[in-house]
């Protein structure tokens, strides 16, 4: 009997010893396995922070301060909120998609060590994840990735992943140009927040003109600083309203450091400056762009200059790209106000009804 009892109880141990050991190796086989492919982050909204590398050794690091709703770079500097919201989307989309073959494992990973973005992820301040993105793959529906973890370190190979829904590539959602991510907002002000606007035309005098605002709806508008006799409150307001939300087109890719002296040398063919009531003064001087053939003007003029497009030094002193359509309602101020047209001495020239620019 006692016998009997030792079997038993060795038959049971040794019973016990497989199921643990069996449950031991599929547990660490699919822990590790998961682990290469586990690339998503589903509590996006503990990110709060993300540095992205690039090839050329530039690096974009967003922050996302605590208790604010808007990411910002290191600085505390305004960035584009619309990237960020494309690479979280990836952090909780992105899928396992296939594993490369045998034998383009080893030249995935060479290439690699050299040529690849590195995407750093960090939740309440520690860092998570790391992704490693590397070219497309061969039906560019994917993206040949590896990943680095807290928790089991990095993975030994690439694999394909892609992002649930979408059918391409990862990677253009993740870059580290600076000027890519900077935000192109200039103006952002309310009506009641401005005090006073010049707009200056140095070569043409008759076209300039301010508003000032006196609060409680009271105006003044002047051309070349004689006040008018009569102003229409509404398209005052109308025009003020417009500096609620100002950008330029893109940052400059084109002038080296030399050209953009000597842009900024050259004489404006318009000069914006905004008073506020805060005491804050901003000037922006507007130049124009050399065009490689004639063009046709606002007024039907021919003229030597691109007619869509303008370079324009921000009160900050970056010249920028900016767009006639979003400045025209800002410096044109016969489409509010009834200027002295005649004094314009122009040819053809149209005046525009102001109701076409409500839109905001």
């Amino acid at each position: 009997m006692k016998k009997l009892i030792i079997l038993i109880v060795s038959a049971l141990s040794v019973g016990l010893l497989i199921y643990f050991g069996i449950r031991v190796i599929n547990n660490s086989g699919s822990s590790v396995e998961s682990e290469l492919i586990e690339f998503a982050i589903n509590d996006v909204e503990k990110i709060d922070r993300i540095v992205i590398t690039d090839n050329f050794g530039r690096t974009m690091d967003l922050r996302l301060p605590k208790g604010a709703k808007e990411w910002t770079d290191k600085d505390g500097n305004c960035v584009q909120q619309e990237g960020v919201f494309y690479i979280l989307d990836a952090c909780k989309k992105i899928e396992f998609k296939g594993y490369l073959t045998d034998g383009g494992v080893e030249t995935t990973k060479k290439m690699m060590l050299t040529q690849h973005t590195k995407v750093e992820y960090y939740i309440n301040g520690s860092w998570s994840k790391t992704w490693y993105l590397g070219p497309a793959s061969k039906d560019h529906l994917g993206q040949i990735m590896l990943l680095d973890s807290k928790e089991l370190g990095m993975s030994d190979k690439p694999v394909i992943m892609s992002i649930k829904g979408m059918y391409g590539i990862i990677d253009p959602r993740f870059y580290a140009d600076p000027l890519k991510w900077r935000c192109s907002q200039i103006f952002s002000i309310q009506p009641d927040e401005i005090k006073k606007v010049e707009v200056t035309y140095p070569l043409e005098p008759a076209r300039s003109f301010s508003v000032e605002n006196f609060g409680n709806k009271r105006f003044t508008v002047k051309q070349q600083n004689i006040p008018l006799a009569a102003v229409d409150t509404q398209y005052v307001m109308l025009y003020l309203n417009k500096f609620k939300k100002v950008h330029f087109e893109m940052p400059n890719y084109i002038l080296n450091d030399k050209q953009v002296d000597s842009v900024k040398k050259s004489s404006p063919f318009c000069i914006l400056k905004i008073d506020q009531t805060n005491g804050k003064s901003s000037t922006m001087r507007m130049f124009r762009i050399q065009a490689e053939e004639p063009k046709i003007n606002e007024f039907g003029l021919p003229v030597s200059y691109e007619i869509d497009r303008f370079w324009g030094e921000l009160p900050t002193g970056e010249l920028v790209k900016c767009q006639y359509f979003v400045f025209d309602p800002l410096t044109m101020g016969h489409l509010y106000f009834p200027l002295d047209l005649k004094s314009l001495n122009l040819n053809n020239y149209e005046v525009k009804s102001p109701d076409q620019y409500k839109k905001d």
